[in-house]
């Protein structure tokens, strides 16, 4: 007797703003079984899951792992084999940063079908969010993504191909090494007096942007002391900012849940 076939849709929350959910990702998080989500997520996304579906937090701390990623792809493949119609939630896009091909991997050696529906990644969210177009015809004609996360502590690029100019760098997870980025892209060949900023929390309410230079970025963020989730962007667009900065001076608004707006807290 063949198993009941189960699926598991792997769904892009989004950078923070719950408004910011597609609307394909919201039909599927209306009709699922059990959620697989992770702290990053906005709260106000879970209301939207009928009562009686179930709730499986996977959330990751930086250095600590509520379930290890090894636990996270064997729950998706057991969810799926009871027949059930599983998302796997995860903040921003989860093809960016976000393991979800290697999640994908363990659907594919385990027979489980699959659906991606995507997000807006954090990149694009938070740019948009703190007035920091990535791309600009007078200011940069490519974008790079990287991770400052490593394994052993020290930041490990490519940083020939990071250090050119005319170009719009988004680091993901650069909190913690952020001093050894800067003095890393300065040595590499970007001036110091380079436009570059960290936004913690953004496209939340309780957004804030520390903007100033490769030099003076370090200082700031310490002098900033964030508990939220950072993204830092760095290049000549980042000077935009002062005048096209938008979502600080909006009025606060209610969701169309009349749910308040709450805030993530860790990175």
């Amino acid at each position: 007797m063949s198993e009941p076939a189960g699926k598991v849709y792997l769904v892009g929350a989004g950078p923070g703003d719950p408004e910011l959910l597609t609307l394909k990702a919201l039909r599927v998080l209306q009709d699922c079984d059990v959620v697989v989500h992770d702290r990053l997520i906005a709260p106000e996304l879970l209301d939207l899951v009928p009562e009686g579906v179930e709730r499986i937090f996977a959330g990751k701390r930086r250095d600590h792992h509520h379930l290890p990623q090894g636990d996270i792809n064997r729950v998706l493949v057991e969810q799926a084999r009871a027949g059930r119609r599983v998302v796997r939630l995860k903040g921003g896009d989860p093809f960016v940063f976000g393991r979800g091909g290697e999640e994908l991997e363990a659907l594919v050696e385990a027979g489980i079908p699959f659906e991606v529906v995507p997000g807006v990644s954090a990149a694009n969210g938070v740019g948009a969010y703190a007035g920091i177009p990535l791309t600009h015809r007078d200011h940069a004609q490519s974008v790079l993504f990287v991770t400052g996360h490593t394994k052993n502590g020290e930041p490990d690029l490519n940083w020939t191909a990071i250090c050119q100019p005319r170009q719009t760098i988004v680091i993901y997870m650069g909190l913690k090494p952020i001093r050894a980025l800067c003095e890393r892209l300065i040595r590499h060949g970007l001036p110091a007096h380079l436009p570059a900023a960290a936004i913690e929390n953004g496209t939340l309410p309780e957004q804030r942007v520390a903007s100033g230079t490769l030099a003076s970025l370090p200082d700031l963020l310490a002098e900033m002391a964030p508990d939220g989730p950072v993204l830092v962007i760095v290049g000549s667009v980042v000077s935009l900012r002062q005048e096209l900065s938008w979502f600080e001076r909006q009025e606060p608004r209610l969701l169309p849940t009349g749910l308040e707006a709450r805030g993530r807290r860790d990175h």
